[in-house]
């Protein structure tokens, strides 16, 4: 692995030297130096969605905690099914989910029975009541089932003391629902990451302000800000656009460092005179584990440590600023949330379209997904020619392709790795 830049105070040009890493060492060094939340709190069942869990939990109980009829039916025992049919059983009672069953069960007999029902003692199958014939108070069953149709076990779902969640997981609707049946009421959460966003540039404005000659509106605000806070465990102080002045800039990081988990700026990582990013953080004593990274779009990007606040400086371009955001700084953000699951997720597709590229960088193109191949893997077109700074080839996208640093050219039918963009 190599050693962290460190770099001087004077240093102001941040393009002008350091190793270019690729897209994987830069996002291992990332994850490496980034420190996961150390505060854990306890939170209602209701109130967790979508938050971190920092202990695994096991099932106080089995799941589901009885014999249950999964059907509506009859219950009988498969034992009175002997000899050849149909067989006669005379219908004994009637048993509702939440109702009790009744004691001893005749031999010969059934009960009727509802979804959800317990299986009274000394039944064990049930019969659905499609499959079956109803004569006054008797069924007739002409075709023998087999014995425990339509019987949910105790605990086939779940044993009593298993592990039904990891320290890390994701509290989604589906874990959600396994530990409210299981009577799990609280969970203990990590708590949110706190992420300081600050936009530089002086020719940003914000939308619905009037604009200048020479000026733009700040769309990776909005861009960013939208990304972050689709996720419960996120908790984003927004520092707005601070101009190209790096006394201000200095003010406004080291404001956001003494308040934040994570500092994401986006642009002034470059190597202009106006780019103050890589001095100011020089100026703070600063360690940069990465510089540049052998990508397109975004390979001038910062990525280290403001003490132990991780700080990831984005490129200025949109495309840019999404991909370096979701392949580089997103992963060490999930990281220091606590979750298991950190690396962007890839998928296999085809390509449906024709690039030339160099050799020895990874890029990352827009596409949309035309079609669905034979083997079920999306058929990709590229939109445009993956320009950092459109916008409109990423509001149509689906996601983003990655082209490998050994390909020079892309071809149709080509096999690629596809990562969807939305939701975050």
């Amino acid at each position: 692995m190599f050693e962290p830049a460190s770099l001087p105070e004077e240093y102001c040009e941040a393009g002008a030297s350091g190793i270019i890493l690729t897209v994987d060492i830069a996002m291992e060094k990332a994850i490496a130096a980034a420190r996961r939340v150390p505060e854990i709190e306890r939170l209602a069942l209701l109130d967790a969605a979508g938050r971190i869990l920092a202990n695994p939990i096991h099932s106080p109980m089995f799941l589901p905690p009885f014999d249950s009829s999964a059907m509506d039916g009859y219950a009988f025992s498969f034992a009175d099914l002997s000899g050849s049919g149909p067989w006669m059983l005379k219908v004994s009672g009637r048993l509702a989910a939440g109702g009790v069953p009744p004691r001893g069960a005749g031999r010969g007999t059934a009960i009727r029975i509802f979804t959800g029902a317990i299986i009274p003692p000394g039944y064990d199958t049930v019969v659905m009541q499609e499959h079956c014939e109803l004569r006054g108070e008797t069924i007739v069953i002409s075709n023998r089932p087999a014995k425990g149709t339509n019987v949910r076990r105790t605990g086939e779902d779940a044993a009593a003391g298993s592990r039904l969640t990891e320290a890390g997981d994701l509290l989604s609707p589906a874990k959600l629902v396994l530990l409210a049946g299981a009577g799990i009421a609280e969970v203990d959460v990590f708590r949110r990451v706190r992420i300081g966003l600050i936009s530089t540039g002086s020719e940003l404005r914000e939308p619905g302000d009037a604009l200048q000659p020479g000026q733009i509106y700040n769309s990776n605000r909005v861009l960013l800000r939208a990304s972050l806070t689709a996720h419960s465990w996120t908790d984003v102080i927004d520092f707005g656009i601070v101009p190209d002045d790096r006394a201000r800039l200095a003010e406004v990081i080291a404001l956001a460092a003494a308040q934040c988990d994570v500092v994401v700026t986006t642009g002034g990582v470059s190597a202009g005179e106006e780019d103050h990013v890589a001095s100011v953080l020089g100026a703070a004593g600063a360690s940069l584990e990465v510089l540049k990274v052998a990508m397109r779009p975004g390979k001038p990007l910062k990525i280290g440590l403001i003490g132990n606040v991780l700080f990831a400086g984005l490129p200025g371009n949109p495309n840019a600023s999404l991909v370096t955001f979701r392949q580089i700084a997103l992963p060490a953000i999930r990281h220091i949330a606590g979750l298991r699951q950190i690396l962007p997720e890839w998928q296999a597709a085809i390509s449906g379209f024709s690039y030339e590229k160099r050799l020895g960088r990874t890029e990352f193109v827009p596409v949309r997904v035309a079609e669905t191949s034979e083997a079920f893997a999306p058929v990709i077109d590229i939109l445009g020619r993956a320009s950092s700074a459109s916008l409109s080839a990423l509001s149509r996208s689906d996601g983003i392709a990655l082209l490998s640093p050994e390909a020079t050219s892309i071809t149709p039918g080509a096999k690629l790795r596809f990562e969807r963009l939305w939701p975050v």
